[in-house]
């Protein structure tokens, strides 16, 4: 029966992947609109482009080389999934990306010649469906695909870990092993998360860099020096900042949540294996299948919801369409989640969970945890659009201080983003303890998916904020009229609110996987391999470390972004220096531009990845598993609480901006001393909500993978140093 379901959901992903190539296809056959638009569209194409052919290389090369070593030193079979992993967020991100430049310039196009702001949406949300799809269904099959072919075992089916030649050691408390044995299950699941989680990283600090320092230095030369309209494309770090909207927004987007969804079902199926250790039959099968099954029903439910929105003749407020859209595919994961929970665990006896997976509610435990995490990521993206939407307070009243001077705007709107923080965080503990008390460990894991059991929708509505965004930009630098850019800026305005709700859903689902990857953790020092009576001093020092490493982290990628944001500004001003550019007698060298914003990115992308790859396992080889413990409880801690900060702080900052632009604060419209004091704001907010916050939820889910994963190496290596 196992199989049957494996195949059903492969079934949905080659469904999902059929309505992917629909939407792509119907896209490109759209008209691009005038020739200038069709000139500019395939320069910020091309440019996107070249940006993921040199960082893909890099990354290329890091996949290689740290799948060769897992295949040698750690499970034979797991550098290839590794690899699986990192080519499935390849794949995303480039289909996403082609989509969202295809999509743009014939958003735009439909808006001129339309002035219908419901025809508008549905181009740029057919455009992001690709996106989204794209990252449910790869990211699903992907990992069906690693289970069908590779199977799934109980703990006692252990492989011996290749190539470790160290030799057995007993004394001072100390045990070691010969050889290495680990679960090779946990290792082909979680190696193919890591490599999700590879990508995802690289994409996130990279994009961020490049989309974050263009914008950043195109606001400063146009805005604040120049006096010039916004995105006009006399400035050249225009272009390159409508290029970064599709290699961050987008495609870095895509693997981020993608990540997400790989680590909520990867921890879902090692927390599985881990519970039911030794025990073979229906009710392990069922353990570790039921999340493929909540995943694979969630990606139909947003096949319907994404349709649904397609058809539906929208109006003026497209927010109210897309959320239904949304609610129509959370409530189809709902429906499908108990039937799953039914069938799986339905006739397994209550004693027989309770005991085993700790289920107090029989077999509608992992579906009660699942509504719980479908019900908290709602509640939390409500509570997102309430702080970072401009039809609400919080934002309105960082624009009403933007009269007062930019000090005001900084300090109002760091006291927005500190007071969000409270309310989402109280329900994913809420969440946790609920789910934790109803369905044990498991239940936490399921909670984290079923957050996260509709993210096609999510990061479908997602995705058409930066397509939405480019069209605005292009009707600015084609000179398109003034009732086009009024379009596209309230989508970029709808599109920046659910950009937000999608950063919470990332960060939230990031809390609950995290915690179960850490309780996966714990759940290996019942192994012989670990010695027992660890000081707790240890975890202690661990938990002061992991939190200074997500504040030295947020240092790191904040200091690459403004260092080249401040190379592309001098870059812009010598280039505006020529009076012909300024005049708009020739186009600046956008080229020269997009080559040192790429360089720049790629150049500083390195160093801040490979910390999340590092820190567990050297960390851990010297100061041991406890340590390891405490590093990943402190970088949870303070990370959760700081990305929401980030993303809330930085969009509400962004709306602020627009409301002004919008003419909604009276008398004080674009150009004004208020609009520059928000500009400035929105400056502050581009780094938080699109590099550093962006990235947190990456950074603790990689390091937390990275040492479930390496579990015994580290015990192993800290014994080895212990006795030297």
């Amino acid at each position: 029966m196992s199989k049957v379901w494996l195949f059903a959901m492969l079934g949905i992903c080659v469904l999902a992947l059929v309505y992917v190539v629909y939407n792509y296809v119907n896209i490109k056959r759209m008209k691009e609109g005038n020739e200038r638009m069709v000139k500019m569209s395939a320069i910020i194409r091309e440019g996107a482009g070249v940006f993921l052919k040199k960082e893909f290389t890099t990354i290329g090369i890091v996949v290689l080389s740290i799948a060769a070593l897992f295949s040698l030193f750690i499970e034979k079979y797991s550098g290839l999934t590794y690899i699986l992993g990192a080519l499935m967020s390849s794949v995303v991100c480039i289909l996403g990306m082609k989509s969202a430049t295809y999509a743009n310039v014939r958003t735009a196009n439909v808006a001129k010649e339309s002035l219908s702001i419901g025809k508008t949406v549905k181009v740029a949300l057919g455009g992001g469906s690709v996106s989204g799809l794209s990252v449910q269904a790869m990211g699903l099959l992907g990992l069906l695909l690693v289970v069908i072919i590779s199977g799934v075992g109980p703990q006692t089916e252990l492989a011996t870990l290749s190539g470790s030649g160290i030799q057995a050691y007993q004394g001072c408390g100390i045990v070691f092993i010969d050889a290495l044995l680990t679960n090779s299950s946990v290792m082909r699941v979680t190696t193919y998360s890591l490599g999700c989680s590879t990508v995802a990283m690289f994409n996130r600090v990279a994009g961020g860099n490049f989309t974050k320092a263009a914008d950043i230095s195109a606001d400063i030369l146009g805005k604040i020096r120049n006096d010039l309209p916004e995105d006009d494309s006399r400035v050249p770090n225009v272009i390159a900042d409508f290029i970064g909207d599709n290699v961050n927004d987008i495609a870095g987007n895509c693997s981020d949540l993608l990540e997400s969804f790989v680590a909520t079902m990867t921890a879902s199926i090692v927390v599985a294996i881990s519970l039911i250790s030794g025990m073979t039959g229906a009710i392990f099968t069922s353990a570790y299948i039921f999340p493929l099954v909540v995943a694979g029903g969630g990606l139909l439910g947003c096949i319907i919801g994404l349709f649904y929105a397609q058809i539906k003749k929208m109006g003026d407020d497209p927010s109210k369409e897309l959320n239904l859209a949304t609610y129509i595919s959370a409530g189809f994961s709902v429906l499908t989640c108990g039937l799953a929970a039914y069938f799986a665990f339905g006739k397994v006896g209550s004693e027989t969970l309770k005991n085993v997976l700790d289920f107090k509610a029989g077999w509608a435990s992992p579906w009660i945890c699942a509504v719980l995490g479908i019900i908290s990521g709602v509640a939390i993206g409500t509570i997102t659009e309430y702080y970072t939407s401009d039809k609400y307070k919080p934002t309105k009243q960082i624009a009403e201080y933007s009269v007062e001077g930019e000090a005001f705007v900084v300090t109002k709107g760091d006291a927005v983003g500190s007071r969000s923080c409270l309310y989402p965080i109280s329900i994913i503990a809420i969440s946790l303890l609920l789910s934790g008390l109803l369905g044990g460990f498991y239940g936490i894991a399921i909670a984290s998916l079923g957050m996260l059991s509709f993210v096609g929708t999510t990061v479908s509505i997602d995705a058409f904020g930066p397509i939405a965004d480019n069209a605005g930009g292009l009707a600015e630098s084609c000179h398109l009229a003034p009732e086009v850019r009024v379009i596209t800026d309230k989508l970029d305005s709808v599109g920046n609110t659910t950009a937000a709700i999608g950063k919470g859903f990332a960060i939230g689902s990031a809390a609950f996987a995290t915690v179960s990857l850490i309780v996966a953790f714990i759940g290996n020092y019942t192994s012989p391999l670990v010695f027992a009576g660890m000081p707790l001093i240890t975890i202690v020092a661990g938990l002061i470390i992991g939190g200074a490493l997500i504040e030295f982290f947020c240092s790191i990628l904040t200091d690459n972004t403004i260092r080249s944001a401040k190379e592309l500004a001098n870059v812009g001003d010598r280039q505006l220096s020529d009076p012909a550019i300024l005049k708009g007698e020739k186009d600046p060298d956008y080229n020269e531009l997009v080559h040192i914003a790429t360089g720049s990115a790629l150049k500083r992308m390195l160093f801040p990845s490979i910390i999340a790859l590092a820190v567990p396992l050297i960390g851990g080889a010297i100061f041991g598993l406890n340590f390891v413990l405490g590093i990943l409880l402190g970088a949870t801690i303070v990370a959760i609480p700081r990305a929401i900060f980030m993303g809330n702080s930085g969009g509400a900052f962004d709306n602020a901006k627009k409301y002004i632009e919008q003419g909604k604060l009276e008398g004080h419209g674009k150009g004004s001393a208020a609009h520059k004091a928000a500009v400035t704001g929105d400056t502050i907010g581009d780094t938080r909500k699109d590099v550093v916050g962006v990235a947190l939820d990456i950074f603790i889910k990689m390091m937390s993978t990275v040492a479930t994963t390496l579990f015994v190496l580290i015990a192993a290596l800290s014994g080895l140093i212990g006795i030297l």
